[in-house]
């Protein structure tokens, strides 16, 4: 076995051509993933040539995903007037925009309310988590419809931030879409990871960059950006000259397949190691501790922070999973009231606000869009056995806010039960061509499949009413 660390210089001419291009950047390694083959999707992109072509002004978007399904009547839809069962255990509360009230555990943002557009009208008909997910990350149905025990496959259809790879690959040191803290998977879903988190028939090269772990962890860093123990500048400097130096020579029957020659995306993968703007981006350090404090000392609060710092570095896409945590998520069949008020809202409440804050202080709010949203709602009626709430695909809320859209306003309207819309009912398709639409991309863009066949970036259509 050969050993891809920095510690000794001397390789056989035999191990070097077995060990290939990639063990030669091992340390770039994370998880599987890497941001050099972020940067080699780009480089791949077919569509590098592409221009906005729509009158969105968002340079980045945001993602904030709470996965498991938050309840739209303990959030963003609360029905102060429906009996018990219905309304549950929280009041409401006023806001910042008068008549538009949410949930007494988001009294932070609360006082923001005039920065977003509240989706009070989202809905489809799949109540499966896993399907769910594929629909909400890609615009389109999933392959299996209604199913959790479908896992990710080449059928899938590529994740929103693998199609932005392929339309817009970013040319600094940094990878177009940005995934984390870790790829949602359920305990309870046979399937396990959830599909349209991937690069899907695009292929496995258009992948997020995947930023796994807890930033507010003191040990946090992105493997990926780190050299490995012993490794300095100068011997990543050797390797490339050494590989340089085998060109011409890989056509020999002892290369393995894994063997490739230097090009240009191994050049970026040196230009992402030594780049400061690329390991200043995850460097959480650099932020004071009053900033780390506002957005709270938690693994979510840091990952919108982390998100915030990306958005600075011209990061196009960054996706915030509401965090392993191993309680079920949003997912609140059971003691849903305890959960949302103590585990849940609170963080949610609290990074959320921050962010907000952060990025209109910083001038950034305005080319920025966030998307707050989950892949379905609960059920109006709460379970009496055990104060839960169900899956309940058909109303739930989403918010936005930034890059032009107007805030201080609802979209859409449930009925008294927030069960079913009353009012421009939205699809999670409709929130994908919409952030599309924000990129300055049309979303019916079309892009060929390895059939070569067309295919619309989006099956959705663009809330166009949000913007100002």
């Amino acid at each position: 076995m050969i050993n891809p660390n920095c510690q000794g210089p001397n390789f056989s001419r035999r191990s070097v051509l077995q060990l290939g291009v990639w063990g030669s950047f091992a340390p770039l390694s994370l998880g599987g993933l890497d941001l050099v083959s972020a940067q080699a999707r780009a480089a791949a992109a077919t569509n590098a040539n592409f221009r906005r072509a729509t009158t969105g002004k968002a340079k980045s978007v945001i993602v904030i995903f709470q996965w498991g399904g938050p309840s739209q009547l303990d959030t963003w839809d609360p029905k102060p007037d429906a009996p018990a069962e219905i309304r549950g255990e929280f009041a409401s509360i006023d806001t910042n925009v008068p008549g538009i009230r949410i949930s007494e555990h988001f009294p932070k943002l609360a006082k923001h309310v005039d920065k977003l557009a509240i989706v009070r009208s989202m809905t489809h008909d799949d109540p499966a988590h896993l399907s769910t997910v594929h629909h909400l990350l890609t615009g389109h149905l999933a392959p299996r419809p209604k199913s959790d025990v479908e896992p990710p496959s080449s059928k899938d259809w590529p994740f929103m931030g693998s199609m932005l790879t392929k339309l817009l690959p970013n040319e600094g040191p940094l990878p177009t879409s940005v995934m984390m803290p870790w790829v949602v998977s359920h305990p309870a879903a046979p399937g396990g990871k959830a599909p349209g988190q991937h690069g899907g028939w695009l292929g496995g090269g258009f992948d997020p960059f995947y930023v796994l772990g807890d930033p507010n962890d003191p040990g946090f860093q992105v493997p990926g950006l780190s050299l490995a123990d012993g490794c300095t500048l100068e011997r990543m400097h050797q390797r490339k000259r050494l590989m340089e130096n085998l060109e011409g020579r890989l056509d020999s029957p002892e290369v393995t397949g894994s063997a490739t020659t230097w090009s240009p995306k191994h050049e970026k993968a040196l230009t992402a190691v030594v780049s400061a703007s690329a390991r200043d981006a995850f460097d959480l350090n650099k932020e004071t501790a009053e900033t780390r404090d506002r957005y709270g000392r938690h693994i979510h609060g840091q990952c919108l922070l982390l998100a915030r710092r990306l958005v600075e570095a011209n990061v196009p896409l960054i996706t915030v999973n509401w965090h392993n945590d191993g309680q079920n998520f949003w997912d609140t069949h059971g003691q849903n009231f305890h959960h949302l008020k103590n585990r849940l809202m609170p963080p949610a409440d609290q990074g959320f606000a921050a962010l907000l804050e952060d990025l209109a202080a910083r001038g950034l709010l305005d080319e920025t869009l966030i998307v707050w949203t989950g892949e379905f709602g609960r059920t109006p009626r709460v379970v009496a056995a055990n104060a839960g709430r169900e899956h309940w695909p058909r109303c739930y809320s989403a918010v936005l806010a930034g890059a032009g859209i107007q805030g201080g306003q609802t979209y859409g309207s449930s009925d008294k039960f927030a069960a079913y819309p009353a009012s421009q009912p939205t699809s999670p398709a409709d929130i994908s061509a919409t952030i599309f639409h924000a990129l300055g991309i049309p979303h019916d863009l079309e892009v060929r499949d390895p059939l070569d066949r067309p295919m619309r970036i989006s099956a959705g259509e663009p809330l166009l009413s949000l913007f100002a």
